[in-house]
């Protein structure tokens, strides 16, 4: 009997109800009904008997006023939000979005846009951490989805504080190190909790083919001298970047992803990985440009450009419900801390990196359960 048929929902909770959360929403409903393996779009149609359509959301936070109070497929709709529709036809869910906390989860200079001045906080009171948990735990999630802004690194911390106290997983899509700091995987050990993070990878995008790439150039024995990854786009995740003092944690996980598959790691003036400028009309559409100049036989100079036009959003959506099946996966098999393999195939900034080819093996191997994440060493609450 599979794990479906135990218990046939996930039940999620999910922070920040911008793009990524429309399209992963979306995209629960759009392949409710589609369970073969023949299914475009999806890296697994079906994880330990759990489909996509098996994931529930009963829990949403946000702080902008055009969300919170709203029925969550109503917000996922909402302005700012502006990633391609591709399943607008859903009926109301019966989940509120509730007000979330503030903090550092919103920057200062978003507040500054003529169009948002009335919209970037909502007229409610910011919720306790009591409060949080208490509504974590009526709505009977079992997983924390992080889809915070980048630079979130306060807010961050008061969700996954919430979610140890409320007794679930956590999903960490963003460029905070929690499941990648050995402190907190084990603080979620200790409480035989599961963690997959940090920052996660799109299905195909800018950091990943930069991977492929590089680990091609090693494999392929071409000297990897300089390169760049350039990436601009028009969404509020490129917005919010227009702050350097929030790239900080982004730029070391893009930059790392790249530099763990290298033959040899490359001086911080050859390499420049990261988020480059925030073009309106762009809209929730990502374009990168990467540039990788080597060496080949007889050290004769060779260089590749390659421009990569993707909507940002849906092209995560799909690796985060593989992340959430395979926390639920660790929650049915009472496995605790960051989840190794997962993390490192999933995300930018896991706890430990393989190339992907190693990642996609290990994470096969834990999906079949062949292979037991190690969790973190534990601490005391």
């Amino acid at each position: 009997m599979g794990a479906a048929d135990l218990q046939n929902k996930i039940k999620i909770a999910i922070v920040g109800v911008g793009n990524c959360a429309s399209s992963l929403i979306q995209g629960l409903y759009y392949y409710r009904e589609k369970r073969d393996g023949t299914v475009n779009g999806l890296m697994h149609p079906e994880i330990g008997g759990y489909a996509p359509g098996d994931i529930e959301v009963v829990a949403a936070y946000d702080v902008d006023a055009r969300k919170v109070g709203a029925d969550v497929h109503d917000a996922i709709f909402a302005k700012p939000n502006c990633t391609t529709v591709f399943n607008g036809d859903l009926l109301k869910s019966g989940v509120v979005v509730r007000m979330g906390r503030v903090g550092d989860g919103l920057a200062p200079h978003m507040a500054e846009q003529p169009e948002e001045r009335s919209f970037v906080k909502a007229e409610y009171p910011e919720p306790s951490a009591e409060e949080v948990v208490a509504h974590l735990k009526q709505s009977g999630a079992e997983i924390l989805v992080n889809y915070l802004p980048v630079g979130s690194q306060q807010a961050t911390e008061f969700y996954a504080e919430c979610a140890l106290k409320a007794g679930l997983g956590f999903v960490n899509n963003i460029p905070v190190f929690i499941a990648s700091d050995s402190r907190w995987a084990a603080r979620f050990a200790a409480k035989n909790l599961p963690i997959v993070g940090d920052d996660i990878k799109s299905q195909l995008g800018a950091t990943i083919v930069h991977r492929v790439l590089t680990d091609l150039f090693h494999k392929r024995g071409v000297g990897l001298r300089r390169t760049y990854q350039l990436n601009t786009g028009g969404n509020t995740d490129f917005l919010n970047m227009k702050s350097p003092d929030r790239l900080v944690t982004k730029r070391i996980s893009k930059t790392e992803a790249v530099q763990s598959v290298a033959a040899d790691r490359l001086d911080d003036e050859n390499i420049h990985v990261g988020p480059s400028d925030y073009v309106a009309w762009q809209g929730d559409n990502k374009v990168c440009f990467i540039r990788m100049e080597g060496e080949l036989f007889g050290d004769v100079p060779m260089n590749l450009e390659l421009r990569l036009s993707v909507e940002d959003s849906p092209n995560s959506a799909g690796v985060a419900i593989d992340t959430i099946r395979c926390c639920k996966l660790a929650l049915d098999r009472g496995e605790g801390g960051a989840l190794e393999a997962p993390s490192a195939y999933f995300c930018k900034h896991p706890p430990v990196q393989y190339t992907d080819d190693e990642a996609f093996e290990l994470t096969e191997a834990f999906i079949k359960g062949d292979l037991v994440s190690m969790p973190a060493a534990s601490a005391a609450e």
